[in-house]
């Protein structure tokens, strides 16, 4: 497998014109896999992605929370300035998007997956089919050439779609990151333009509900479970959180497994070698950290993310402070496209390729409280370096928190 920058490069050593994929998942903590040392972990694929990948390893989201990182990473815009700043806002029509920034550069695109940016009825159930049979008119898409996917609704199978070609929801049965994966993986076969490909590949896993069915995976045993130091030591609270493990585990084995067929396809059929690939997550999980469940946190296990590009060079940068709302710009450098889209966010490129600095700290932000059980209940600003978090809460007293340094699992 050659190393970034050999074939195709422009004079950063960018590869010129490239195919641009993005998988986008949902709750995943930058903890959870083998090759990030996790011993409950089973994630051969991105194992192996990561072996010709550089990992990010201080990779962070702006907001922990989906609706807000979503939007800041499709805009470039963090929240509020995007639009959004409470969790049942939408994304304003006018929104410029960064699939519009690489049409304009000559890339068809295709949004495939979960959206979460649209009108959502605050009054029903935000898991179930009510969200997931919201119809988003093609005018919100942001300017996706070719989108199919479902509004909200967390349903881990049997998933309803709808975009291009399918004006109403439309029940496809199976696990959704299976689903999802094997639409886009039909969408590539039968393809048939000759311009580069800009897609983003969006997925619920390991979202809750963590005891949903995984694609035949079965749950690890709680009680074998190995919980992250720093994990209270109340025995309800570790209970509850090796409970959820179990189930979050499994999906995180089985949403592996399906980014496995996809990255299979395309160093099989696509331009592997000279594309650029890139594995995410909006926000991570507390799962028990401190006492602390789900997201909304401004603590690390909330607030990291994991952070794989292929065709940034290859190895570890423990250095460089990236988020989430950073990888559209720099995924433009990548390709070479000479953009000034994404106001907040910053292209890295040469940073990854070239080894300039990068910037100093990390911005990350609450902008309102989610109404849901478990999350952090207040509103804050925060600014983050590798080894601690400068808290800002709005109606509080400043705090500050100290980051252990590499993760560390309990015996």
């Amino acid at each position: 497998m050659k190393k970034a920058g050999i074939c195709g490069m422009s004079a950063l050593g960018a590869i010129s014109n490239p195919d641009v994929c993005v998988v986008l998942t949902t709750q995943w903590r930058a903890s959870a896999f083998g090759f990030a040392g996790d011993p409950n972990a089973r994630t051969i694929c991105l194992d192996d992605l990561a072996e010709e990948s550089r990992w990010i390893r201080q990779a962070v989201t702006p907001h922990p929370f989906g609706v807000f990182a979503r939007a800041a990473f499709l805009t470039g815009l963090r929240s509020p300035k995007n639009g959004i700043e409470n969790y049942f806002d939408p994304l304003p029509a006018k929104s410029r998007s960064l699939a519009a920034a690489f049409e304009v550069a000559g890339y068809e695109t295709a949004f495939f997956g979960k959206w979460q940016l649209y009108e959502r009825d605050p009054l029903a159930p935000v898991v179930g089919e009510a969200h997931a049979r919201v119809v988003v008119p093609e005018n919100r898409r942001l300017g996706f050439g070719l989108w199919e996917g479902f509004e909200s609704g967390f349903l881990l199978n049997d998933p309803l779609l709808h975009g291009t070609g399918i004006p109403q929801p439309k029940r496809f049965e199976g696990y959704q990151s299976d689903v999802v994966i094997d639409r886009f993986l039909e969408f590539r076969r039968r393809r048939t333009s000759r311009k580069p490909l800009f897609s983003v590949i969006s997925l619920d896993s390991p979202h809750p509900p963590y005891a949903a069915p995984a694609a035949g995976i079965k749950p690890l045993d709680p009680d074998s479970i190995r919980l992250l130091r720093g994990t209270t030591s109340d025995p309800d609270l570790r209970a509850t959180a090796r409970r959820e493990l179990s189930g979050y585990y499994s999906h995180i084995e089985a949403t592996d497994r399906s980014i496995g067929r996809l990255v299979d396809f395309e160093r099989k059929f696509g331009c592997w070698n000279d594309s650029i690939f890139a594995f995410s997550s909006v926000h991570g999980d507390m799962h028990g950290v401190d006492g602390k469940f789900r997201k909304g946190w401004p603590d690390e296990e909330a607030v990291r993310i994991p952070m794989l590009i292929k065709g940034a060079g290859i190895g570890v940068d423990d250095d460089l402070l990236m988020s989430l709302v950073d990888l559209g710009p720099t995924l433009l450098g990548l390709a070479g496209v000479d953009s000034a889209w994404g106001g907040d966010g910053s292209n890295l490129a040469s940073c990854l390729l070239g080894g300039d600095p990068g910037p100093p700290q990390q911005e990350i932000s609450m902008p309102s409280v989610p109404p849901f059980a478990k999350q952090c209940a207040y509103v804050w600003n925060a600014n983050r370096t590798p080894e601690r978090t400068e808290v800002f809460p709005k109606d509080d007293e400043p705090y500050t928190l100290e980051h252990l340094g590499n993760w560390e699992f309990e015996a």
